[in-house]
């Protein structure tokens, strides 16, 4: 029972906060998106190597969003990781169209696993198998935010969101996905390894190109 009060109490907590950052941001000057920091991510990460995956026009409108990355880094090994970044502005919420949930079942995939795992240091992601025709893959996602905090969804996104916007001025964000392959001769502990250690290497640097926000001086 105390269980509950306390579920019911964070519920009405949030709501208030809600309402009052619906209110800040609706009296708060537009910002305007200068994304285009993001195409400087480098190429060459450590010993990986990457190179532009040009995005279909109909995948680009669907996501919307206020820039896109999308890449494959090759390590020395031969492995592959496939990275997304989807970003969206303050005056968007920071908040994807469309998510893995949907995307991937859209396009063919069956997911076949699906759980939220800490990737390293204290981050978490989401984690999920994905299978299409015989060929399997690793993802990890998450929903980053211009302070370098990740977060998988739920109230804890919300959050983030919301005291970004109240108390930094802005709550820009981005979706941040990262998958490869799981061969024959490869199972999925190794693959997760190859995933949290790009990841280690990339989120810094995601962070230190993140998009620049100023008040739109015509408002």
């Amino acid at each position: 029972m105390n269980s509950e009060r306390w579920t019911s109490i964070g519920v009405a907590a949030m709501l208030l906060v809600v309402g009052v950052a619906s209110w800040t941001i609706h009296l708060g000057a537009p910002l305007v998106v200068d994304a285009t920091s993001l195409a400087s991510i480098p190429f060459e990460i450590q010993q990986w190597r990457g190179q532009e995956i040009p995005m279909q026009s109909d995948v680009e409108t669907m996501l919307d969003a206020d820039y896109n990355v999308q890449r494959s880094y090759i390590h020395k090994t031969g492995f592959v990781v496939w990275l997304y970044v989807g970003y969206y502005g303050t005056e968007r919420g920071g908040h994807p169209e469309h998510t893995p949930w949907e995307c991937y079942p859209s396009s063919g995939w069956d997911i076949q696993f699906r759980n939220v795992i800490e990737a390293y240091e204290g981050r978490s992601a989401n984690e999920i198998i994905v299978e299409k025709d015989g060929s399997r893959r690793l993802v990890h996602f998450w929903y980053q935010s211009f302070r370098a905090n990740q977060a998988v969804g739920g109230l804890d996104r919300i959050y983030e969101r919301l005291s970004s916007r109240l108390f930094e001025g802005r709550a820009d964000g981005s979706l941040v996905r990262l998958s490869t392959a799981i061969s024959r001769d490869d199972d999925v502990e190794f693959a997760r390894a190859r995933l949290i250690s790009f990841a280690r290497e990339v989120v810094p640097l995601l962070h230190e190109h993140w998009p620049e926000e100023f008040v739109d001086s015509a408002s």
